[in-house]
């Protein structure tokens, strides 16, 4: 992914998904007092869920107004496991590379990507090419990172499994026509997951590798509504622990109702 500022706080190891809880820890305040004004909240059944729906919200006068851009999404193939993100350390199964499960957690959105020269988009955008690949090799320096391989050393690229012109490498996939940054792992800290994006799915009932897919329509109508000068943020998470976060982290009410 694009490097970042590091705004990750480090979330501690943990082997049960069902922990007991204390009293939730209040997100930065940077991300409460305005600073982002644009919001997706995608929100997962349970634990072990595969698909979600997915919300989209902006602050206007400090209240989180929903926005039309509603659906359904599919995420990742073992479920969800914490990510590292903008959010305080919670308790149970931490995300790790290869675990097939999406991150959940609080996670800023930076950039915009895909086949095309360009998009109808605010947000910074990179057309990828046949040799840009995102590196999920924990052992490299430059992992997390979306490069083109050509102009590193082949020792630091050769393993990884992500291009990102999925076209041109996999037999015409158009899962990353169009996609987004989640900014999962910003540290680009070795084995606590690489490559999370939101992109295209491949069908309903598709599960991913751990990222969040939906229709192409739908990516298209976030894409067209985000503007990096509100500083948009994503948050997923199961329905439960939505519950028990909304408060301290100021989460907007859900329609329909949780």
């Amino acid at each position: 992914m694009q490097k970042l500022a590091i705004l990750a706080l480090l979330l501690a190891g943990c082997s049960q998904f069902t922990t007991a809880r204390g009293k939730p820890v209040a997100l930065p305040v940077a991300l409460l007092d305005g600073h982002s004004r644009q919001l997706i909240v995608v929100i997962s059944e349970h634990w072990h869920s595969t698909q979600g729906q997915l919300y989209s919200f902006e602050k206007q006068q400090q209240r989180w107004l929903a926005k039309p851009i509603t659906g359904s999404v599919t995420l990742g193939k073992k479920g969800l496991a914490w990510g590292l993100g903008l959010h305080p350390a919670q308790p149970g199964v931490q995300k790790v590379e290869g675990d097939g499960r999406a991150p959940a957690g609080v996670f800023q959105l930076s950039a915009a990507f895909g086949y095309a020269p360009s998009i109808t988009t605010l947000m910074p955008y990179q057309a990828m090419q046949l040799d840009d690949f995102c590196i999920d090799v924990p052992s490299s320096p430059l992992y997390n990172q979306t490069v083109n391989r050509s102009q590193f050393q082949p020792e630091w690229v050769q393993d990884s499994t992500e291009p990102m012109r999925r076209d041109l490498h996999l037999n015409g996939d158009q899962a990353y026509l169009r996609g987004l940054f989640i900014d999962h792992n910003p540290a680009h800290i070795p084995g606590a997951g690489s490559c999370i994006f939101m992109h295209v799915w491949q069908s309903p009932v598709t599960a991913t590798a751990g990222c969040t897919a939906m229709p192409e329509l739908q990516l298209s109508a976030l894409l067209g509504w985000l503007d990096p000068a509100k500083h948009p943020i994503y948050v997923l998470m199961p329905k439960q622990e939505y519950q028990l976060l909304q408060q301290a982290w100021q989460l907007p009410e859900l329609t329909p109702a949780l």
